[in-house]
């Protein structure tokens, strides 16, 4: 496709669960429904049409152990690129990947800082690990370095107690929360166990990762207060392998663990039903690869969301919820075209027939 060629994408283009159109045109990077009058020079795409991916919960320029080159990062946001993931939500990396930017053949990125943990209650080279008197301190530089988000981690295993606890106080995650809002910030946690939801959602948290402790009498709270849900499914999936490697020293934690794998569909399931806001979300570039988005759709359906609504998850609303456009009139050209119909099969989303990212075909 050369420079001042306009693409022409038609079939089926799925804009929002209603807005089903028949084309669409590129002019200039950017969509446009209406034909332009100029068009001589015309690459013409067919298919099933829906805006680019979005992953909500990834670390580019993270692996399992810390912090990774800049070369190795290209790779992870280009894996993504390649599975039409084209908005990543950056839920805490250690790495600057503000280069990424300034590329306009990578997926856009919204970070949230590096992670905010307790002290030594994280995975080593990750985050921030400090006491509760200074959460606010530390909230409010990673605020003024991220995107529009914080991410604390709320429960990991305390190795006294031999099972999984909350990480802060509820005085101190309150002060953190209300200093993040005051800088324009929104929160969110990394949270698995049950213990640490309710003084997070009542000192006004966003969203919730994982969600894995997410019980019937929380279940309201969260609906009442319109807090967001990445259940990260696809990581779940790696709990019982965790808990079969802690047995021996953390039997308890382990027996958790299972315990909140064997519920993970049901819990999911009874938040969707309850209303909560649920987004696709993969984990990946910890121990998890990049460009898993569609299988993590794949995984909501299985969970019992409907394919539609398992599909808004991870394109036009999670696009919403994030601040980003989708398929809008002027709004940047990000999109993947499929071979067949999404909503009749989400597994096709794992297979895209073209990417497009800022207008020009990737993929």
């Amino acid at each position: 496709m050369s420079d001042g060629a306009v693409l022409h994408v038609k079939g089926r283009v799925l804009a929002g669960p209603q807005d089903v159109r028949d084309e669409l045109w590129v002019v200039d990077g950017r969509i446009s429904y209406d034909r332009p009058v100029t068009a001589r020079d015309v690459v013409t795409v067919t298919g099933w049409t829906l805006p680019g991916l979005v992953d909500a919960h990834c670390h580019v320029g993270l692996d399992s152990h810390g912090p990774v080159s800049a070369d190795v990062a290209e790779k992870q946001a280009l894996t993504d690129r390649e599975a039409g993931a084209l908005l990543l939500r950056d839920a805490g990396s250690p790495s600057d990947t503000r280069w990424i930017d300034d590329r306009e053949d990578l997926p856009k990125i919204i970070r949230a800082g590096r992670h905010i943990a307790r002290t030594r209650r994280y995975i080593r080279n990750y985050a921030w690990e400090i006491e509760p008197e200074d959460l606010v301190a530390y909230v409010a530089q990673e605020a003024r370095r991220g995107d529009g988000w914080v991410k604390l981690v709320g429960d990991w295993i305390d190795r006294d107690l031999g099972d999984l606890s909350a990480c802060w106080p509820r005085e101190a995650v309150a002060a953190g929360i209300a200093e993040a809002h005051r800088l324009g910030a929104r929160v969110t946690a990394h949270c698995f166990a049950e213990d640490s939801l309710r003084d997070l959602v009542e000192s006004g948290i966003d969203c919730v990762e994982h969600a894995t402790g997410l019980t019937d009498d929380l279940i309201p709270l969260f609906a009442s207060r319109g807090v967001a849900i990445v259940p990260t499914l696809i990581n779940i999936a790696t709990f019982p392998a965790l808990a079969e490697g802690g047995q021996s020293r953390f039997p308890r934690w382990s027996a958790h663990m299972r315990r909140l794998h064997e519920r993970r569909y049901e819990t999911v399931r009874n938040a969707h039903d309850a209303g909560i806001p649920v987004y696709v979300g993969t984990d990946a570039g910890g121990t998890l690869p990049h460009g898993l988005a569609a299988a993590e759709v794949a995984e909501l359906v299985t969970a019992g969301i409907p394919a539609v609504e398992a599909i808004s998850a991870g394109t036009w609303g999670a696009r919403e919820w994030l601040g980003r456009p989708g398929l809008e009139e002027g709004a940047p050209a990000d999109l993947v075209v499929y071979e067949t119909d999404p909503r009749a099969d989400v597994r096709v989303m794992a297979d895209p027939r073209r990417v497009v990212l800022n207008g020009r075909i990737v993929g």
